[in-house]
C-alpha cells in the first residue's frame, strides 16, 4: 500500500528527521511504500500532487500545525506526536493501513484545479458552492412541497400571516404554538423554509471556502446572510462568496511575526474579512438594491390595466431573472397584493405558472443532453422536477450559479413566455403558492399546463443551444465539483 507523511517538530531539527525515518523503517519492514514530506528547520521538499493522489492515507507525526495541509483534504488521516512516531512507528503504519481499509475521511473537501485558466477555476469555485449547497434546495423544497401537498395553499398564509381566499390568518410568532395552529403540514412548511433560508449563506460560504480554503467560510457566510437580509439574494450571495473569497485569501497571503501566524486563522483573518465583507454588503450593495425593488414595485404597479400580455412577459422574466432574489421577490409581491381583494388574480396565476419554468426545463435539459451537465447538475435536475411542479423558482440556483451566463438568459425566455401566455389566454389564480398541488384553484388550468409545458421546452432548447455552441460538454465532464 501507497502511503505519505508529513513529520513536524518544534524547533524542526532532529525529532523531524528522526520520525521520518523511523516511519520510512516502519513502512518497509510491513511490506508498504511510505513518502515522507519533511517540514524541518531547512525547509521542506514537498511531495507531488501525484503522490498525495496515489496515497491511499496520510500520516500527520507533528507537534506543530502541519503547512499547506488542504494538499491532504480528503485523504484518510492519522494525526500523531513526533515521539510516538519515533517510539511506535509500526503503530502508525498499522493505523494508517485500516483507515485507508475505512476509506475517505469526511472532510470538507474543494477539487479546485489551481493549474487552470482563470474561467476554470472560476467555475469550479461556482460548483464548490452548488455542490454544498443542492442538499438544503432538496431537503427545504421538498418540505415545502408535502407541506402544500398535505396543508393546502393557506399553509403559508397560517404560518406566516395574511390574507387568503378573504380569510385573514395571524400567522405564527411563537413557534411552540405551531403544530396547534397550523398542524403537521405548518411545521414541515416552517422547517422546509429554514433550510430555504440556508441556500444562499451556504451557497456564498463554500464559494469563499473553494477560494480560500477554512478562512474563507466566516465571511463567506455571514455576506451570504448580510445578502438575504439586504434583499440581495442569489446575485448578491455569488458576489459575496467571491469577494469573501479574495479578502480571505489576501490575507493568509500576509507574512506576519511567528507569534500573530499563531492567532491568524482563529482571530485575525475571521476579525478582518468578514468586517470587510459584511461593511461592503450592507452598504455598497444594500441600499442600491432597496431602491431597485421599489423602483420596480412601483412601475409594474402603474402597468396595470395596460396590455396584459406585456405585463405577463415582463412579470415572467422578472420570476426568472434571479430565482428568489429581489427581482424576483418584486413579481411575486406585486402578484400578491392583487390578490387583496380575496377575487382571482390573472397577475398571480401568471407569476406562479412562470416561477415554475426555469427549473422544470433545466430538469428537461439534463435529461434530453446529460453530458452537457456535471454530475452535480444532473442531480439537482432530478429534484427539479418536483421543486418546479411545486413553484420553488429557486430549485434552478444551482444550474445559474455554475453557468450563469448561457442559463439565465434561456430561464428568462422560458419564462416570460409562459407569463405571456398565461396573460393572453385570460388564467387566474386564488392561490399565491403551491404550484401544481393548487391546481384547483386555478382557473383554465389546462391552459396554464400547456404555457408550463411552452415555457419548459423553450428554456430546455435555449440552455442546450446555448451549452452546445461553446463546447460545454468539454467543460461540465472537467469541472469537478466538491464532495464530502
Amino acid at each position: 500500500m501507497k502511503l505519505v507523511a508529513v513529520t513536524s517538530c518544534p524547533t524542526g531539527i532532529a525529532h523531524t528527521y528522526m520520525a521520518a525515518e523511523a516511519l520510512e523503517q516502519a513502512a518497509k519492514d510491513a511490506g508498504h511504500e511510505l513518502l515522507v514530506e519533511t517540514q524541518g528547520s531547512a525547509g521542506m521538499d514537498p511531495l507531488s500532487p501525484q503522490d498525495i493522489a496515489d496515497a491511499r492515507a496520510v500520516i500527520f507525526a507533528a507537534d506543530v500545525e502541519v503547512r499547506e495541509r488542504d494538499r491532504f483534504a480528503g485523504k484518510p488521516l492519522v494525526q500523531a506526536g513526533v515521539k510516538q512516531a519515533i517510539n511506535n512507528p509500526g503503530e502508525l503504519i498499522a493505523q494508517a493501513v485500516g483507515r485507508a481499509a475505512d476509506g475517505p475521511s469526511a472532510v470538507l473537501v474543494s477539487k479546485v484545479d489551481e493549474s487552470g485558466g482563470v474561467g476554470t477555476r472560476l467555475r469550479q469555485w461556482l460548483m464548490t458552492g452548488v455542490s454544498y449547497m443542492i442538499p438544503f434546495v432538496a431537503a427545504g423544497g421538498l418540505l415545502i412541497a408535502l407541506a402544500f401537498l398535505f396543508g393546502g395553499a393557506e399553509v403559508a398564509n397560517k404560518v406566516n400571516g395574511g390574507t387568503f381566499g378573504g380569510v385573514e390568518y395571524a400567522g405564527v410568532t411563537d413557534l411552540s404554538q405551531l403544530f396547534a395552529t397550523a398542524g403537521l403540514p405548518g411545521v414541515l412548511f416552517k422547517i422546509g423554509a429554514v433550510a430555504f433560508s440556508m441556500l444562499v449563506p451556504i451557497l456564498a460560504g463554500f464559494i469563499a471556502f473553494a477560494i480560500a480554503d477554512r478562512p474563507g467560510l466566516v465571511p463567506g457566510v455571514v455576506g451570504g446572510l448580510l445578502a438575504t437580509a439586504t434583499g440581495a439574494g442569489f446575485l448578491g450571495g455569488l458576489l459575496a462568496g467571491l469577494l469573501a473569497g479574495g479578502v480571505a485569501y489576501a490575507l493568509t497571503r500576509i507574512s506576519l511575526p511567528r507569534a500573530l501566524q499563531a492567532v491568524m486563522p482563529v482571530v485575525i483573518v475571521p476579525l478582518i474579512s468578514t468586517a470587510v465583507v459584511g461593511t461592503v454588503m450592507l452598504l455598497v450593495i444594500g441600499s442600491p438594491v432597496a431602491a431597485v425593488q421599489t423602483g420596480l414595485t412601483d412601475w409594474l404597479t402603474g402597468m396595470t390595466g395596460t396590455g396584459a400580455v406585456a405585463l405577463g412577459l415582463l412579470l415572467g422574466a422578472m420570476m426568472a431573472f434571479d430565482m428568489g432574489g429581489p427581482v424576483n421577490k418584486v413579481a411575486y409581491t406585486f402578484a400578491v397584493g392583487t390578490l387583496a381583494s380575496g377575487t382571482p388574480s390573472a397577475a398571480m396565476a401568471a407569476v406562479m405558472a412562470a416561477g415554475m419554468v426555469p427549473p422544470l426545463g433545466l430538469a428537461l435539459a439534463t435529461v434530453i443532453r446529460r453530458k452537457l451537465f456535471t454530475d452535480a447538475e444532473r442531480k439537482a435536475g432530478e429534484a427539479g422536477w418536483l421543486l418546479g411542479a411545486s413553484f420553488i423558482t429557486e430549485g434552478a440556483i444551482p444550474f445559474a450559479a455554475a453557468d450563469p451566463l448561457r442559463v439565465i438568459p434561456s430561464i428568462v425566455l422560458g419564462s416570460a413566455a409562459t407569463g405571456g401566455l398565461t396573460m393572453l389566454v385570460g388564467a387566474t389564480s386564488l392561490a399565491p403558492h403551491g404550484g401544481i398541488w393548487v391546481v384547483g384553484l386555478i382557473g383554465k388550468p389546462l391552459f396554464v399546463v400547456l404555457a408550463i409545458a411552452v415555457g419548459t421546452v423553450i428554456t430546455a432548447v435555449c440552455v442546450l443551444a446555448a451549452k452546445s455552441l461553446r463546447g460545454s460538454e468539454k467543460s461540465a465532464v472537467a469541472a469537478v465539483p466538491a464532495t464530502v
